[in-house]
């Protein structure tokens, strides 16, 4: 089995399937909006900034009524039988209060173990988050839910591809759907690259092939939301040449026509 993001990694490897120089689709071409909250984040965190990418992410669907947000590092924690102990973390994450945010911290780390499986688990009881790191995340949290209430409605979120994927791509799952566009959230200190670039792609055409192909016909543009930078890169479908359709298609996704 082969998630959308190890398949970017692998076609670094695959002459066949490498991207053009640039990218297949630059990020350069996207065009970039930054808001401004007049808050700037401490640079001082100390849990790892992949940790609090999940954290803002499950937060902010937490925030926007998934009650379900959180479901990956329960079953994380169902495998290495610390099932009691999530649960009760579970239980203490209301909203964007301090304490709700150290559990969610706590609770995400065992993500990993769901991603990737028991031999990555650290014990969450050493993820102790300070004040500036908490703080940090209920920032970014506010800031996608401000951007959501700006950009959405939210429709959809886990978007699955069920009848998009392939025997090359088999799992994988887009962040956020709303009437016009699919994003994704990317809580990095720097700008897209192009492996996130491809990587909406990818979703957007076999959002096409699945069964939600009646939604995915309807949008008009690609995006990324990065909340610790508070900035948008957003690009017009219409812009993406047929050619890179086509390549993407064939040689990364493996459709046949």
């Amino acid at each position: 089995m082969v998630s959308v993001t190890q398949r970017i990694k692998d076609i670094k490897k695959i002459n066949s399937a490498k991207q053009p120089r640039g990218g297949y689709i630059p990020p350069k071409t996207f065009n970039r909006r930054c808001f401004d909250d007049g808050i700037e984040l401490s640079l001082n965190e100390n849990i790892h900034p992949s940790l609090i990418g999940i954290v803002v992410d499950y937060l902010t669907r937490f925030c926007q009524g998934d009650h379900k947000a959180f479901a990956s590092p329960i079953s994380g924690a169902l495998m290495i039988k610390e099932l009691e102990y999530a649960g009760e973390l579970r239980s203490e994450i209301h909203g964007l209060d301090e304490e709700s945010i150290f559990n969610a911290c706590r609770l995400c780390g065992y993500e990993s173990v769901a991603r990737a499986g028991k031999h990555t688990y650290v014990p969450v009881q050493t993820i102790n988050p300070d004040d500036a790191t908490i703080q940090n995340i209920k920032t970014m949290v506010a800031r996608s839910l401000h951007f959501f209430e700006e950009y959405g409605p939210v429709n959809q979120e886990r978007i699955s591809f069920e009848g998009g994927y392939t025997d090359i791509i088999t799992n994988g799952d887009a962040d956020y759907l709303t009437p016009h566009a699919l994003w994704e959230m990317k809580v990095l200190k720097s700008s897209p690259t192009t492996d996130h670039t491809l990587q909406l792609l990818i979703y957007y055409l076999m959002g096409c092939r699945s069964k939600l192909k009646d939604r995915f016909d309807g949008l008009s543009k690609l995006g990324i939301f990065n909340p610790r930078l508070n900035t948008m890169y957003i690009l017009d479908i219409d812009l993406i040449d047929l050619e890179t359709i086509e390549d993407v298609s064939k040689h990364v996704i493996g459709y046949s026509s």
